[in-house]
């Protein structure tokens, strides 16, 4: 398969039918697809050949819908770049990637000398502004019309789609080479369990396109024929007003923009009612919001998604019928239907149920490597099994529980605390909106449990009580030792708590002591 057969398909069976809405601006099937063809054009045109590096530093829009679909039509290759990096972090990316030409929106154009400065590397950049484009940069929009459309180079099947960054959340980011065979092995797996999207509905674009979760709903999409539906990004307002105006019937979401909108004083004022699937990721999701999120969407069924771009992203799916169940609800799900899951030990050996060990996958939804990092490929690939470096467990169903990263795993006085384990017991506080638990020094226990919480408008909690409720629910050794309140949690562009960031605070440039 390849990625712009979604185009084709959707061109003979429904030209005349809305394939992007972006704010005041709807495009048919048959104008996005000449649009795609004299991008391609444009892109051969200014040197673009088989297998280059195309990326793209933009908010979420229909025009990043159509790069999307042009690049591969060019016989090129995806290079989504994270939006909350640096101008040094973007600038390694794309010298590493030997990235050349860059696509740039409004918001990013002010970062352009800083990145030619670091990256001399970077020949061109085309401005995706309405207006005029500024000095040094290409207009996006008279490259279109002033150029004549391609034939599509099919480019798909074990052909390299796309080069994601991973987030540098832990270190330099690493380029994970996916195929167009990856990505659709993971969205047709998503699709085949009936309560992934709805074939033919209008699904909203929230969550940043740059993140792979993103890019695999929306291929996912595609293949339904959903009419892609853009907000720039997110914000509770704008999403409320999106679904209610739109009659959105699929949403992509993490469990703090959730709780964000159920949380939003102006719902009452909105019809959510044309909701059908809330997919959603980075985290399980909380009983307390969860229950909310059902009031304030009735009609909608929720599906958490787990895995990572090395993934394509999808490994695991929690089925709506499993969030039924309130044991399940911190569970990851069940191997999702295009993947094998299994739990480890350090050897590779499989672990027995309920033992903690490290998840790993194999399937075509495995990525092709990382750019230009064979000995890290080898080591995350080893016996053909994806390694996540995810610790967690599978019951006697084949339900996967996350416990945490096994680099964030706390070691104190001996004793593994799995941080997770210990958020979970917090976040049930009644006055808890959010939380994340790390390791800190300790001269006694070489590394303690903290707790860092975010409260609840309006409501508070101190520490001798949120230790008391913990200490019902989990091991004394587990309880956080020290707390912190802040007003947010740092978060990446996919929706991830940077425990990273938190962290550095008080490690600083010390590693910790596993």
């Amino acid at each position: 398969m390849y990625l712009t057969q979604t185009l084709h398909r959707a061109l003979q069976q429904g030209p005349d039918r809305p394939m992007t809405v972006f704010g005041d601006r709807v495009r048919t099937v048959a104008e996005s697809a000449d649009r795609v063809a004299r991008l391609a054009g444009a892109l051969r045109g200014l040197g673009v050949g088989s297998g280059d590096r195309v990326a793209i530093l933009a908010l979420n829009s229909d025009r990043y819908h159509e790069y999307l679909l042009a690049t591969p039509w060019a016989d090129a290759v995806l290079n989504p770049v994270n939006v909350r990096w640096s101008a040094a972090e973007i600038a390694y990316a794309l010298e590493e990637s030997d990235t050349r030409i860059l696509l740039v929106d409004d918001t990013f154009v002010p970062m352009i000398p800083s990145l030619r400065e670091k990256f001399p590397g970077l020949s061109t950049v085309v401005h995706l502004g309405d207006g005029a484009a500024p000095g040094g940069l290409l207009s996006y929009e008279e490259l279109i019309a002033s150029s004549d459309p391609i034939e599509d180079a099919r480019r798909g099947g074990d052909e390299l789609l796309g080069v994601y960054y991973t987030g540098g959340t832990t270190g330099t980011p690493k380029g994970v080479m996916l195929s167009h065979r990856n990505l659709f092995t993971s969205a047709i797996g998503s699709l085949a369990t009936g309560t992934f999207h709805t074939p033919g509905g209008r699904l909203l674009h929230s969550a940043p396109m740059f993140h792979l979760a993103d890019g695999a709903s929306w291929a996912s999409g595609q293949l339904v024929g959903a009419t892609q539906v853009m907000v720039p990004s997110f914000t509770p307002t704008g999403v409320l007003e999106a679904v209610s105006r739109e009659q959105i019937t699929d949403a992509l979401l993490v469990p703090t923009m959730i709780q964000l909108l159920v949380d939003h004083p102006d719902v009452p004022k909105f019809d959510l009612s044309s909701l059908k699937h809330v997919v959603y990721g980075a985290s399980p999701i909380s009983e307390a919001v969860l229950e909310r999120a059902r009031k304030t969407f009735p009609g909608a069924e929720f599906t958490q998604a787990y895995g990572m771009t090395e993934l394509s992203p999808v490994a695991t799916l929690l089925l709506p019928a499993d969030h039924e169940n309130p044991s399940l609800r911190r569970s990851a799900g069940r191997a999702a239907p295009h993947a094998e899951v299994r739990i480890v030990d350090p050897d590779d050996n499989e672990v027995p149920r309920h033992t903690v060990g490290e998840v790993v996958s194999r399937g075509d939804h495995v990525m092709l490597g990382y750019w230009n990092r064979p000995e890290e490929t080898a080591t995350a690939l080893r016996g053909g099994w994806m390694h996540t470096g995810d610790g967690g467990y599978m019951d006697e169903n084949g339900y996967v529980f996350v416990v945490d990263r096994i680099k964030d795993m706390i070691v104190s006085g001996g004793e593994n605390v799995y941080s997770a384990e210990v958020e979970n017991a917090l976040a049930k506080h009644p006055s808890v909106a959010a939380c994340a638990v790390i390791g800190v020094p300790d001269d006694r226990w070489g590394e303690r449990v903290h707790a860092v919480v975010v409260l609840l408008d309006g409501l508070q909690a101190d520490e001798a009580g949120l230790r008391d409720f913990c200490r019902d629910a989990i091991a004394g050794y587990k309880v956080p030792r020290s707390f912190e309140f802040a007003e947010a949690l740092p978060m990446s562009g996919a929706g991830k708590i940077l425990k990273r960031e938190l962290r550095r605070q008080h490690w600083g440039e010390r590693e910790q002591v596993n």
